[in-house]
């Protein structure tokens, strides 16, 4: 059976009817669906088990403390991390990109660089920009080629002795580029520069080995996964997560407490202030459970395969403008594209009307859209309940689009 046949039926949404129309959702970019394992361990979770976690002696606060630590564990194994230490649980990749920035950048002085990309999302740059306003750092940009892929000379022109961060995507939610993580991690490691990778659009979608890598950190949210929002995941090499200074304190990330002072906690909780999101964990564990099941190859290949699909539609389109790397490169599983005459949000509503869930705008990336010269596009992305026949429905839908107008 193909992926979708196997999991379609796992995931109660898509029965409903929109505007008439069967769902067809083409929107896991900015946050999937999620299976009824998803929905079922975290209800049963808040019905037996909840409880505050560590600290509680009494049977619930223990097997809530078990089940919020057992996906530390779990994600440990799903992305190749030699330690559950080394596994940070935040509230999203936003708030592991903001305590990264806010960690590494206290200690840098004047005229260091931190250097991003063009093809950023937002949270991967206006966290660096708050940073260098606070420190008075340069924060430069990698740019982007005209076929969408990172430009890796113009990367070694900007690395130079005073670049202390490179932060950047692993793919683009964009573009659908998939940055050679190992590559650039090793250029910048030449340079003396920490790296830190924003994974939101990997780890969904390819399977993740923290030891190939070779960055430094690397952050992702489960909500894209598969999974709840409300919960991130921050991984980082051991010795980078030693050195690194607290910036939100509260309760769990201390040992020991005076008026004056404090001793900070192990790894790594010592990142973890305040209730945690324990109900999300569970949900990310049963997330995590549900796509090794499928296995990340086979998942990868059925979104390269629907990827492929609406590429060689849309651009056989008249007046469709497709964006990113061509199809004989490998993507991810995102295909921004623009329909000459209509606004990217026409093109949703229009599409809506049909039944079909895309986005549109400028996908948090203004400036990778001022780079490509729109407002703005209509992004259609996928996931292991696609099914080739939506595609063709898009596709289809797409080329009727202006003569609706």
């Amino acid at each position: 059976m193909r992926l979708h046949e196997i999991t379609r039926g796992d995931f109660p949404v898509l029965g409903r009817v929109v505007n008439g129309h069967p769902l067809v959702y083409l929107d896991s970019a900015a946050s999937s669906q999620k299976p009824r394992t998803v929905i079922e361990a975290m209800s049963q979770y808040y019905a037996r088990s909840h409880a505050n976690v560590h600290r509680s002696i009494h049977t619930l606060g223990e097997e809530a403390t078990e089940l919020y630590e057992g996906a530390r564990d779990r994600v440990q194994r799903f992305i190749g991390a030699q330690s559950r230490e080394e596994v940070v649980l935040t509230r999203g990749t936003t708030d592991g990109l903001n305590l990264l920035a806010d960690a590494l950048c206290a200690g840098l002085a004047p005229g260091d660089e931190v250097l991003i990309t063009e093809m950023e999302h937002h949270s991967n740059i206006i966290p660096w920009q708050l940073a260098a306003r606070r420190q008075r750092l340069a924060l430069r940009a990698v740019p982007v080629t005209g076929s969408g892929l990172l430009d890796l000379d113009a990367l070694d022109r900007l690395l130079s002795a005073r670049t202390r961060v490179v932060a950047f995507t692993h793919v683009s939610n964009v573009l659908g580029t998939i940055n050679p993580v190992a590559e650039v991690c090793a250029r910048a490691r030449r340079a003396g520069a920490v790296t830190v990778v924003d994974g939101a659009q990997a780890a969904p979608h390819l399977a993740l080995d923290m030891s190939l890598l070779g960055c430094d950190f690397y952050v992702f949210s489960p909500h894209k996964m598969l999974g709840p929002t409300g919960i991130g995941v921050l991984w980082g090499r051991r010795e980078r997560l030693e050195a690194l200074e607290p910036t939100r304190g509260g309760g769990e990330m201390i040992k020991e407490v005076w008026l004056d002072r404090a001793q900070w906690n192990d790894l790594p909780w010592r990142f973890e202030p305040g209730t945690p999101p324990i109900a999300e964990a569970v949900g990310l564990t049963a997330a995590v459970e549900y796509l090794e099941k499928l296995g990340m190859d086979r998942v990868g290949e059925h979104e390269r395969a629907l990827t492929r699909q609406a590429l060689a539609g849309l651009a056989a389109l008249p007046g469709v403008r497709v964006f990113g790397p061509p199809a004989s490169v490998s993507r991810g599983a995102v295909v921004a594209f623009a329909v000459e005459g209509l606004h990217p949000h026409d093109v949703a509503a229009l599409l809506d009307a049909e039944g079909i869930a895309v986005r549109a705008g400028h996908h948090c990336a203004m400036p990778l859209m001022h780079r490509l010269g729109v407002v703005g596009t209509a992004r259609a992305s996928f996931s292991v309940f696609n099914a080739p026949d939506e595609i063709d429905h898009l596709v289809r839908t797409v080329a009727d689009l202006r003569s609706v107008l």
